[in-house]
Order: C-alpha cells, then structure tokens, then sequence
C-alpha cells in the first residue's frame, strides 16, 4: 500500500492474549478510537483444552471485526505455529486466511500516515530467518517518517527480555535493531517482564524504543497506547499506568501516569481515551 497523508497515528498494542476471548472483547470494542491495533502476537494458546485447529477459526473471526472496526496488524508468537510452511518449517499457517482477507500480517508491511509498519513472523528455521532479514532491508530503503517493527520476541539482554531469572530476548532482533535502527519495536512474550524487578515494559537500544506490554489476568488485557505525533507511550496494566516520551532520553523509573493526557482526551480529537 502507498504512503498516506501526512499525520499523527494513534496506536494501541496488545501482546500474548493467548486466546482470552474476554480480553479479545475489549480489543475489539477498544479498535475504534484508534489509527491502528496491533496484536504481536501469541494469539493461541497450547496449553488450552481447545484445540489450536478450533482457536484459529475463533481468532480469524475476531480478526475480521478489528479490521471492520478500523486498521489492524498481527504478528505470530511460539504459540501461533500450527504447522510446516513451503520450506518445511514451522510457521502459523493459519494466518494466511486472515491475509487472503485483507489482514497486514507476517512478512507484510503497510503505512499508516507517514508511519511504516513492518510485521514479523515467528520464525522457526534460516530460511523464514533469511526472509526477515530481506524484509527489513527492504523496508529500511523506504522513505518514511516513522518506522515500527512489530516482533513478538523482545531483545536479547534487555530487562523487556527478563523473567526474573534470565533474559529470554533474541540474538538476532537485536542485531537488526543495531542495523536498521527503527525508531520503536513492538514486542511480548516474556509476560512478566513488566512486572518484576529488573524487568520493564520499555527500553531504548541507541535510538530504538523497544515496548513489551506484558500479560496480566482479567478481561483488560495490559496495553501500550502510542502516539507518533506527541512522541508519547502510555502503558495501562493492574500494576498502574506509566508514561514516556518517546524523543527523550531514557530515564527510569517511568513517570507514573496520574491523569491522561490531552491527546487522549475527547476533545482532542473527538475519540475516546483508553477504556483501561
């Protein structure tokens, strides 16, 4: 798709839902008051009861009223893959429906405003690995404003990486981020990340924001909400709320967020404010 007018884009960032329907309710009520969903992520969960044959026809569904309700962006995790791919290694099949409805997933990008987007699979094999590093050397040549990766697994050797034990994050992403320098990577998979001493749910990496919102219980899933035009991220969890500013430097700990800001206000541009 063609770069789009020249504007500010609102974003809302959800991670590792793991078939929560509760939380997939809020997603879906919560599209409208923004530019763009992102969902990075583990979708499905393995250990449910449910087979993932069944989830993905439930998921598919709850991705067709995210993209009647507005934009949309889904990436795989771990637990999306469902079966072998073309080069015979492990890939989430089952999102080729949700792109054969006109759904951005992996190994797509698309532009929102002057924001390009590039989505990340899971990937499972050096083929899908090779497919990924073409994907953000391409994308890197493209004139563009704003540049999000959407990437389930965070950085390796970052605290958005950490379980309290080890940092579970990705050798390569961190490499790439080191060569493209995004300006912001969405990200999950570690859940409690932002939760636990030496975690967080943000980090920078040279100029790169790197953003995990984390998994929480209950039917508000933890979420990151961005704005490119005010150069803020706001993320919304059971722990509290906090906020950045994205075109500072990195200082924790994060400000405590005490009330919302006048960009996600009503009255600034006729939308909700986050419904956390």
């Amino acid at each position: 798709m063609p770069r789009t007018t020249d504007r500010p884009v609102r974003i809302l960032l959800v991670s590792d839902l793991h078939y929560t329907l509760p939380q997939l309710d809020w997603v879906v009520r919560s599209a409208p008051s923004f530019d763009l969903v992102v969902l990075a992520g583990d979708h499905l969960d393995i250990s449910s009861t449910v087979s993932l044959d069944a989830q993905s026809v439930v998921m598919l569904r709850y991705l067709a009223l995210l993209q009647a309700a507005g934009r949309v962006a889904v990436s795989s995790g771990n637990h999306d893959l469902t079966g072998p791919d073309a080069n015979g290694e492990q890939s989430a099949v089952w999102l080729g429906k949700a792109r054969a409805a006109g759904v951005p997933t992996d190994g797509d990008s698309l532009w929102v405003g002057d924001t390009l987007i590039t989505i990340c699979p899971w990937w499972d094999g050096p083929k899908a690995k090779e497919a990924v590093a073409a994907q953000l050397a391409s994308d890197s040549a493209k004139d563009k404003k704003n540049w999000i990766w959407v990437y389930h697994a965070p950085p390796a050797g970052s605290p958005t990486s950490w379980d309290g034990k080890k940092s579970w994050g990705d050798i390569e992403l961190t490499e790439w981020i080191g060569l493209h320098k995004p300006d912001i990577v969405f990200c999950g998979h570690i859940h409690q990340a932002p939760f636990i001493p030496n975690g967080s749910w943000a980090d920078r990496i040279g100029p790169t924001w790197v953003l995990n919102t984390g998994r929480q219980i209950g039917e508000t899933p933890a979420h990151i909400i961005v704005d490119t035009d005010a150069r803020e991220a706001l993320w919304f969890s059971l722990a509290g709320s906090e906020s950045l500013h994205l075109d500072q430097p990195l200082r924790r700990p994060f400000a405590p967020l005490d009330q919302l800001p006048q960009w996600l206000t009503p009255k600034s541009r006729d939308r909700d404010p986050s419904p956390a």
